[in-house]
């Protein structure tokens, strides 16, 4: 469990709100979003966007800025909502009684939201170089006393997730280096390739062996468009679940159960690489808690006190909730050819093209059409790709399907950042030749095809 804050933690009701306040003061257009209208396309001029991945809240920018812009529909007192919270979601923390962004650690992986997500994109597969580290390693043990019902067993001194930097006069837990091991393989017309797996050398400080420790290392995945993730019904999600391929087609997926903090019960789980946390709002106070040391009313620290209001940790939810959909480019007579094939190769089977959103408290993102390419079901992907441990119900060897829309953009955004959950992928085309499991058919179908359709099918991708 993580240890207690030596700093102070309640914030008073009115320093609460004179933060809150200070976040909206200082937000505005040129802080990495702009206006509705911002873009080169977005707002209401619906004939600039002939393709709508994220519904109405689509935006037709795929310049480096392109994950970072508002939802086209978002207007008014939302709009300053979104722009406060992206205030909030670049907030730099800082220990030592601060009077604002104050809470850090004592125990951190990084010190801001963005330090992670760099322009709301990937982070990069960097840890242990530097004072912080923009990828982090999940830890657990194979049995004992889970922290929630259902979840992980926790790492006694060390709990679910490496704190691998601290706060002045403190130590880490654990000093992590990251190193790759490379392995090589061939196209069937004979043209090699090189794959690359991560190594981790994890060096508790405290002198605790590691033996028996579940350890997976994890990219930052990217931001935009998971208001509308979250506005898809459970009942639309578990419609696409065959555990037991039913349906003889070699695709199993199914949905994680995992625990909803706030309402003390079970809940399906679509955020996270394991689909692991069932809201935006829980995913932001978790990553308050376990990235940055930064506590909430929704995870106080274990005497109860808070770092930051609950306010703040809404702020930041919404602005991810608000963030818009890059729209994909215009298709090439290539990426046309590639489409067919991103069919005909199975693809679609877990990275389903369509999809219609429920009601949601966020009106822009209710009952919206869009193509995410995610079922946001859990798939085994071999084990290539397995690290051991599980996460409430899924096994150490699956995964959630991660979206699709935007990853052309993902070296145009953030230049280094690396696919799949590790970001050991330097490419598209690696990330395609790591799956395994369910996913080896397709797999298969890519690394047998002609180079010229193996290109094809890459310039599809790389329009999205």
């Amino acid at each position: 469990m993580r240890p207690e804050s030596p700093h102070p933690h309640t914030l008073p009701a009115a320093a609460a709100a004179a933060v809150l306040a200070a976040v909206a003061a200082v937000a505005s257009p040129l802080l990495g979003c702009g206006g509705g209208d911002d873009g080169g396309g977005g707002g209401d001029d619906d004939t600039a966007i002939d393709y709508r991945a994220g519904g109405a809240t689509t935006v037709k920018d795929r310049s480096s800025n392109a994950y970072s812009l508002p939802a086209a529909n978002l207007a008014g007192e939302e709009l300053d909502r979104h722009r406060a919270g992206d205030a909030a979601f670049e907030a730099t923390f800082v220990t030592g009684g601060a009077p604002v962004n104050n809470g850090l650690g004592p125990l951190y992986n990084n010190t801001a939201c963005d330090r992670c997500h760099g322009k709301d994109g990937r982070g990069l597969p960097l840890i242990g170089v530097g004072p912080t580290s923009q990828s982090l390693v999940r830890v657990s043990l194979p049995e004992g006393e889970p922290e929630v019902p259902g979840g992980p067993v926790p790492v006694p001194g060390m709990g679910t997730q490496v704190q691998n930097h601290a706060v002045y006069g403190r130590d880490p837990e654990a000093r992590v280096a990251l190193a790759w091991d490379e392995q090589t393989g061939a196209y069937d017309d004979g043209t090699e390739y090189t794959l690359r797996a991560p190594r981790l050398a994890i060096e508790r400080v405290d002198g605790e062996s590691l033996d028996g420790v579940l350890t997976s290392l994890r990219e930052p995945p990217p931001v935009f468009g998971l208001g509308l993730l979250e506005a898809i019904d459970d009942e639309t999600i578990e419609s696409r679940e065959d555990p037991d391929d039913a349906d003889g087609d070699g695709i199993s997926g199914r949905v994680n159960r995992v625990w909803d903090v706030a309402t003390g019960a079970a809940a399906l789980g679509r955020f996270g690489h394991k689909a692991n946390q069932p809201s935006l709002l829980q995913q932001a106070a978790a990553a308050y808690a376990n990235d940055m040391g930064i506590s909430s009313p929704i995870f106080p620290d274990e005497g109860g006190a808070t770092d930051i209001s609950l306010d703040i940790v809404e702020l930041t939810a919404f602005y991810t909730s608000s963030l818009a959909v890059p729209a994909p480019a215009t298709l090439t007579p290539e990426a046309e050819r590639g489409q067919e094939l991103f069919s005909s190769f199975g693809c679609g089977g877990c990275h389903v093209t369509e999809a219609e959103t429920g009601d949601h408290e966020l009106a822009i993102v209710s009952r919206q059409a869009i193509e995410p390419y995610t079922d946001l079901l859990l798939h085994d992907m071999g084990e290539g790709l397995a690290d051991g441990r599980p996460d409430f119900l899924a096994s150490g060897s699956e995964w959630r399907t991660a979206p699709l829309w935007g990853i052309g953009l993902v070296q145009t955004v953030q230049p280094g950042s690396g696919y799949l959950h590790d970001g050991r992928a330097r490419t598209i085309a690696e990330a395609i030749l790591w799956h395994g499991g369910e996913a080896e058919a397709s797999r298969e179908r890519f690394r047998r095809a002609a180079e010229a359709d193996r290109a094809a099918l890459l310039s599809f991708l790389g329009s999205l």
